[in-house]
């Protein structure tokens, strides 16, 4: 998901003195991007500006050319030189928004993105961007009232009709969801978000018409490999809703295959960082300055598709407990503490001292503030966190660590069946998932020796089991007082990011949910990998 740029504005030529060579490379490269063909257009545009370094047109277009290649930074420099230019203009308030967003200034994003919408009230492209980067920060009820107010503007709005289905499901209005996917299909039948917006929700049973037309969607020349994996994924669902988990199998292999061409995933190297990572905590950090550090934060840490969740909806339906979703500020604080280093993590952590580690939870506790504006404490459960257990323990003695896991083949089928938005490289090969669920456990096994009073185990299963029981050990240990909402905690209305649990969690806790049996000896030799390392225990001999 991703926010939305205007189209490079038309050069306009009363506006500026520029050569006759530079008008005319000016010109030029503005039909070089109307043709698609960025890469000369950016090249254009640099020469525009080797011969006019000031001209506020072709800065404004190297902001435009550089967001499109995700160098958010530049992009934020080109637009703010030319604010003064254009103090009025919308769209370069938006495309300005948009990078700073992106670059980690939410902020001043917003602000922008706001004032947009105040300079062209009748702009449905400022209302959309306003209304995702809302949804984005969990302001989901704004969010919808920006994002409907787009539709009114312009009713064939797709992305915003997109995005205002995927806030519904976040505030648990999972039928209005289904209806607003459901209008995207309607106007544009074969599209992919929509498909597969339907299918992640996990409520949907789709039928055999549902089947056809995904197979005729993805008999359409010209798709992009994402929009093919969206639809493949989703077909793959429809099919499991008709019991063929043979065929379904073949279409999520396929499918994943795809998907690993494009990401990045070295299971060797992730070993030798889990390694590097336990022999640095093997010994022991600096004492604290101050052992209170973090009481505010419990860390929640999960392979993905294994019930961070549902622990997190638990945990935020307390009254002292806000739910914070997937937040970036700890693996950002490590990252730029690497940078400033000039070290990778963790060969740096010997040489910090507690003054370091202090300051590294200052700045999180900080950059996290606005978790703790209605409660006191908050939930982080970032998929990056299993890494950083003894960084943020480090950082914040005081903080609690819930590690919840699954069957490990269970995981590993969950994660092959999603189609997930970053580059979660290990979860396009059954193999590749053995060796991260391998890495998950076995460092697991090392927090919970290493600080057994700060770090808490809370297999899924056992939660399920047991509610009550684990819910109540789960309060205890986060020093929090039993409240029963916790165990309604389906009744609790907050914004849910991860779009596959957002419904679930809004259903009572119930058992069932395991489908590794359904694909037989598909799964064979993921069974057999994980038994070979110890981590799955070998079946009972059949009676003699």
């Amino acid at each position: 998901m991703t926010l939305q740029t205007e189209p490079t504005p038309t050069p306009d030529p009363a506006r500026r003195s520029l050569s006759p060579v530079a008008a005319r490379m000016l010109e030029r490269a503005r039909k070089e991007w109307e043709q698609r063909q960025f890469e000369a257009a950016e090249r254009s545009i640099t020469g525009v500006l080797a011969l006019a370094p000031d001209d506020p047109d072709a800065i404004r277009m190297l902001g435009v050319a550089a967001q499109r290649r995700g160098d958010h930074a530049t992009a934020v420099d080109c637009f703010r030189q030319v604010l003064a230019t254009w103090p009025e203009d919308s769209d370069l308030r938006i495309g300005l928004g948009i990078a700073l967003y992106e670059h980690g200034e939410i902020d001043q994003a917003m602000t922008h993105l706001r004032h947009a919408c105040q300079l062209a009230p009748s702009s449905s492209s400022a209302w959309f961007n306003l209304g995702e980067a809302l949804w984005r920060q969990t302001h989901a009820e704004e969010a919808v009232a920006a994002l409907q107010r787009a539709l009114e503007l312009d009713p064939a709005h797709i992305s915003a009709r997109l995005s205002l289905a995927r806030t519904q499901t976040s505030l648990g209005q999972i039928d209005a969801a289904v209806a607003g996917f459901r209008d995207v299909l309607r106007l544009d039948p074969g599209n992919a978000e929509g498909w597969f917006g339907l299918s992640n929700l996990n409520t949907v049973r789709f039928d055999a018409a549902d089947i056809a037309r995904l197979q005729r969607a993805l008999a359409r020349e010209g798709l992009s490999d994402r929009h093919r994996e969206l639809l493949s994924f989703t077909l793959a669902k429809a099919l499991e809703d008709q019991g063929d988990y043979t065929q379904a199998f073949e279409v999520f292999r396929l499918a994943n295959a795809s998907r690993r061409r494009r990401v990045k995933w070295d299971a060797a190297g992730e070993r030798r960082r889990v390694d590097a990572i336990m022999r640095m905590f093997a010994d022991a950090t600096p004492p604290p300055l101050d052992a209170r550090l973090g009481h505010e934060t419990i860390l929640i840490v999960s392979p993905p598709r294994s019930g961070s969740t549902l622990v997190e909806q638990i945990l935020a339906s307390h009254p002292q407990v806000e739910g914070a979703n997937e937040i970036k500020d700890l693996p950002q604080i490590i990252d730029a503490e690497t940078r400033r280093r000039g070290v990778a993590f963790p060969l740096w952590g010997p040489d910090a001292t507690a003054q370091d580690w202090q300051r590294l939870g200052n700045e999180y506790l900080a950059r996290t503030a606005r978790w703790r504006e209605t409660k006191p404490r908050f939930t982080d459960k970032n998929l990056m966190n299993w890494y950083l257990v003894g960084a943020a323990l480090a950082m914040l003695p005081a903080a609690r660590v819930v590690i919840v896991w699954r069957d490990p083949v269970e995981t590993c089928l969950a994660c092959f069946r999603q189609c997930f938005t970053g580059d979660v490289g290990f979860a396009c090969d059954l193999d590749e998932l053995a060796d991260y669920c391998i890495d998950f456990l076995r460092l697991k096994r090392f927090w919970l020796e290493k600080y057994p009073d700060r770090v808490f185990d809370l297999p899924y299963e056992s939660l399920v089991a047991s509610p009550e029981t684990m819910i109540r050990r789960l309060l205890d240990f986060c020093d929090l007082p039993f409240d029963p909402a916790c165990l309604e905690f389906h009744k609790t209305s907050r914004t849910v990011l991860s779009a596959p649990s957002a419904a679930q969690v809004r259903q009572p806790l119930h058992g069932g949910t395991a489908r590794s049996a359904l694909y037989g000896d598909k799964l064979d030799r993921l069974r057999q990998r994980l038994r070979d390392t110890g981590v799955l225990a070998e079946p009972p001999s059949p009676r003699g």
